[in-house]
């Protein structure tokens, strides 16, 4: 029996999932499956790859061969180099630890009652302050082009 390791489609429309699973050469690309070795959101920024060390060294030990998009990703996990006595790569790209929002909202309520300083300082207006002044004096002349063009329209009409 010929045993591959390779992706099993998950997800919506547009927005893949897969999982990495050890599976007979013969069966369906989503069909039943005997063992269930990793994780691959490629939509994710960056990609999420999860893959369980381990039993990829055992099966690639026992003979299954990877297909060429799981053999990619063990390459860049390490896992593939390190079957073949190879050095390993430099280390993935990790998404930084989202912010938690409790602490964020509490901040942000206490900046509000005034109990606490702001975590960031309120925009700087970028107006200059002879603007003001400009405005001021074309505003006469939009008025008075305004009543002469009502006057010219009397005279038409």
């Amino acid at each position: 029996m010929a045993v591959r390791i390779r992706l099993l489609r998950m997800g919506k429309v547009r927005n893949p999932q897969y999982r990495i699973v050890v599976a007979d050469s013969r069966t369906k690309r989503d069909g039943k499956a005997i063992e269930y070795i990793g994780v691959y959101h490629p939509k994710e920024d960056p990609s999420v790859i999860k893959v369980k060390s381990d039993r990829v060294q055992y099966w690639l030990g026992v003979g299954a061969q990877p297909s060429e998009p799981v053999q990619r990703l063990l390459e860049k996990t390490g896992d593939w180099q390190k079957f073949k006595g190879l050095p390993a790569p430099e280390p993935l790209k990790v998404a930084p630890p989202k912010a938690d929002r409790r602490a964020r909202y509490e901040a942000e309520a206490q900046a509000a009652a005034g109990l606490a300083e702001p975590a960031t300082p309120p925009a700087k207006s970028t107006r200059k302050k002879a603007q003001p002044a400009k405005a001021a004096t074309a505003e006469p002349a939009a008025e008075q082009t305004e009543e002469q063009a009502g006057a010219g329209a009397e005279q038409q009409g």
